[in-house]
């Protein structure tokens, strides 16, 4: 079987953002129509006929016009073949149609009846003459085309099958590996979470380096499509020097996440040393020089990385111009899959958020702020859910990080210092304050915020206290409950 991952190429999770982009309100309208073509073209050429009824049935599709504002996976009282969870809205854009041709269905359904039987020969013919090995290769066919094509249960059928007659441990970590990008694909977090605890069972029982290595990307972005983003964040920071799993997304996504995790959920000296400082970060946000220097290697990979990662990384990087919109497509080559070209990302406003967080410059990072969510949140499938919590919570980082270096702080001075009204700053710190989010309280009298600090002993002091009466209240009702049961038995 060898030592290279498989089990790679498909479901293309690239298809399933062109899918997100077609319901997606937020999404331009050249950048619909461009996604538009691409599944058009995606399911012609890979024959992808259960996924092509999925979106464009007349009654099934989760794409048509009648079914819209209905739960996506049962558009009408007959229920939909494959259940998903794609779009940003069940409301599909009216100025995009996409079209069912019931010629073109019948063709891709014939085409993938004869693939299946010239797999099902391959396989008789190999049970017949050949060994074990050759037979699991025929199968292996035939789960890959059902990840292929497009649907769901029966790509996860033949892949859970496959994994019960395979010995080889490399192997079943590829196609668990597979099965999780199938639910990353359908939006399926049940499945993801499940293949997840199976893929580190796995992992930890003898996995290979580059196997650990994706599995930790893979957690990453799992955690990310949950809203763990503490956890996620040190899985994806670490994934920057060595990644290789561009069958999960490209690297310039993968910058995107790891910046977006750290700067929410790392403490001010964790946040300057992994995202600040980094220098694979810097290579994409920094300056022109910091940017050649990370590029070429003459700064350190991380400590994530080993000597033979680096050497590798610094031939095959070349410097490019200090330009706001970078292609990183030259970094993914030498990887296990080959990275698809990827279109030049303007990494500006992420630029601009953590410099402006990191600085202190608030009225700079609420403009980032609102700059990220324009051009990142809401157009990304895994972060597009999760948009008004990421921007409130970014907000009370900034509230909190002001706050804590002042014991008095003016309700005029602090407006004027994140370029809001004060209304807006009022009405914002009372949602924090009422859910002791922050520890201060609002004086709109004398015009003042002034914050409270309890010090750790009298804080645990009064957690005891506290937790200590609910449970003896817990206590009590539990003992008069044992007492009449028992008297009511006497």
């Amino acid at each position: 079987m060898g030592s290279d991952p498989q089990y790679i190429k498909f479901p293309d999770l690239t298809l399933a953002q062109h899918v997100f982009n077609l319901s997606n309100p937020s999404c331009p309208q050249t950048v619909r129509q461009t996604s538009l073509k691409k599944v058009q073209d995606a399911i012609s050429e890979n024959k992808m006929a259960p996924f092509y009824r999925h979106l464009a049935h007349p009654v099934e599709g989760i794409l048509n016009h009648s079914g819209e504002g209905v739960p996506q996976h049962q558009a009408s009282s007959t229920k939909s073949l494959i259940s998903s969870n794609m779009l940003a809205s069940r409301k599909s854009p009216q100025k995009i149609d996409f079209p069912w041709d019931e010629s073109l269905y019948q063709s891709l359904v014939e085409d993938n009846k004869k693939e299946l039987d010239a797999f099902q020969k391959e396989e008789d013919e190999a049970e017949e003459a050949a060994g074990d090995t050759e037979v699991l290769a025929a199968r292996g066919k035939r789960a890959e085309f059902w990840a292929r094509v497009g649907d769901k249960d029966k790509a996860i059928e033949s892949h859970e099958a496959l994994l019960e007659k395979t010995t080889f441990l490399g192997t079943k970590i590829d196609l668990v590996l597979a099965m999780i990008r199938i639910g990353l694909f359908f939006g399926d977090t049940l499945s993801v979470r499940k293949n997840i605890e199976r893929a580190n069972t796995l992992i930890e029982s003898g996995g290979d380096w580059d196997r650990r290595n994706r599995l930790k990307a893979y957690k990453g972005l799992h955690l990310l499509t949950i809203r763990s983003y503490s956890v996620a964040a040190p899985l994806l920071l670490d994934s920057l020097s060595t990644f290789t799993s561009y069958e999960l997304c490209s690297y310039s996504a993968l910058v995107i996440y790891s910046v977006l995790a750290g700067s929410l959920s790392l403490k001010r000296v964790d946040f300057k040393a992994k995202v600040v400082d980094a220098p694979e970060i810097k290579a994409i946000l920094g300056s022109g020089e910091d940017r050649v220097a990370a590029l070429t290697g003459e700064v350190s990979s991380g400590p994530s990385a080993d000597e033979e990662m680096k050497d590798a990384s610094t031939s095959r990087a070349t410097p490019g111009a200090a330009t706001t919109a970078i292609n990183l497509t030259t970094l993914g080559a030498g990887s296990g899959i080959q990275a698809e070209a990827e279109a030049p990302v303007d990494f500006s406003p992420l630029a601009n958020l953590v410099s402006s967080l990191y600085n202190g410059n608030y009225r700079s990072f609420f403009v980032a702020l609102a700059a990220v969510e324009d051009n990142f949140l809401t157009q990304d499938r895994y972060l597009y859910e999760h948009r008004a919590w990421f921007v409130r919570e970014m907000r009370l980082r900034a509230y909190q990080q002001l706050l804590q270096s002042y014991r008095v702080v003016g309700l005029n001075s602090m407006a004027s210092d994140f370029g809001v009204t004060v209304d807006f700053l009022d009405r914002d710190l009372a949602k924090f304050i009422a859910s002791n989010r922050i520890a201060c309280t609002i004086d709109r009298v004398n015009g003042i915020i002034e914050t409270n600090r309890p010090d750790d002993k009298n804080k645990q002091y009064a957690d005891v206290v506290k937790h200590g009466d609910a449970l003896i209240t817990k206590l009590q009702k539990y003992g008069q409950a044992v007492r009449l049961r028992g008297s009511e038995r006497s």
